[in-house]
């Protein structure tokens, strides 16, 4: 694998990163996660900050296309609840350069269900921590569009049943 993949913190002091299983679905296999560099804006928040995100695919269709992006160029849309807007604005993160190795995609062959999330069976050894502490600047080069809603739950219903591809993360902590 020759892609550049990278694992995000709010803690900047790891030294290791040993395999674990998620704390809410400890019959997991146990891994060391990482993300690649296209799908990394994913991760420009706060940890349990729960997000929405989604960008088109070639089958995408016109219709969804234009009703989610309307005249916006970003190439992916990120959508917050504005509860955690000042918690993104103050966040400081870890960037963490890993090595390819011994990782591998997650994804089955013929899947994009977790397109651009690796996993390593294996402990590994940062090559390179880089803190970010304006994370609005790095969605903005990344060609992302933030959205801000009182409520994800409406917006989340409706992307899974459109034909772009998303992401769901923490949404187990979405406001009332």
């Amino acid at each position: 694998m020759e892609s550049q993949l990278y694992h995000y913190s709010e803690d900047p002091t790891i030294e290791r990163f040993v395999p674990r299983s998620p704390a809410a679905r400890p019959e997991v296999e146990p891994f060391v996660w990482a993300i690649d560099a296209e799908h990394s804006p994913l991760y420009y928040f706060p940890r349990d900050c729960p997000r929405v995100s989604y960008w088109p695919l070639p089958e995408t269709t016109t219709a969804d296309r234009q009703r989610f992006f309307g005249a916006v160029e970003a190439r992916m849309v990120i959508a917050i609840e504005w509860a955690w807007f000042d918690r993104l604005r103050s966040a400081r993160l870890a960037r963490y350069r890993l090595p390819a190795e011994t990782f591998e995609p997650i994804d089955p062959p013929g899947s994009t269900a977790f397109h651009g999330v690796y996993v390593s069976r294996t402990a590994v050894l940062p090559l390179k921590v880089e803190v970010l502490d304006d994370l609005l600047v790095h969605l903005q080069s990344s060609n992302v569009e933030l959205r801000l809603c009182s409520s994800l739950r409406p917006l989340n219903e409706a992307i899974i049943a459109s034909t772009l591809h998303y992401s769901c993360i923490r949404m187990r902590n979405t406001g009332p």
